[in-house]
């Protein structure tokens, strides 16, 4: 993987998990489909996307933290991180809680242009 993508990546976590929005949706293409880990499915859009973190954020402080970087020979970037949810006092969420927990799971990113074009999470086996 070529070192910029590798330094976007580490960059558009520092942005998530420090509330930079705007900062994120930068690196993002106008028509990203970005994964709701929320809901299911995908949002449309950068709008779409600032829409869906708001609305995460008022109820849960989620923190994710790359663990390691690597890309296919199709070029998509595989992130595996580890995912930790917490209640807007800074108090781990139980499965019992939103049915979330610390965990680790791959984000599959895609590019186009130099912008994330897609982002997928996949569940660890």
């Amino acid at each position: 993987m070529s070192e910029t993508h590798t330094q976007l990546i580490e960059r558009i976590y520092d942005r998530f998990n420090a509330r930079d929005i705007d900062g994120v949706l930068t690196e993002l293409a106008n028509d990203v489909a970005w994964a709701n880990g929320m809901d299911g499915g995908h949002v449309h859009g950068r709008e779409a996307v600032r829409d869906y973190w708001t609305r995460q954020w008022a109820v849960v402080s989620p923190h994710v933290e790359p663990v390691a970087i690597q890309t296919t020979d199709d070029g998509v970037i595989a992130v595996e991180v580890i995912q930790s949810v917490f209640d807007l006092n800074g108090q781990p969420l139980t499965g019992q809680t939103h049915g979330l927990k610390d965990k680790t799971v791959t984000h599959i990113f895609r590019m186009k242009n130099g912008k994330i074009a897609r982002f997928d999470i996949k569940d660890a086996p």
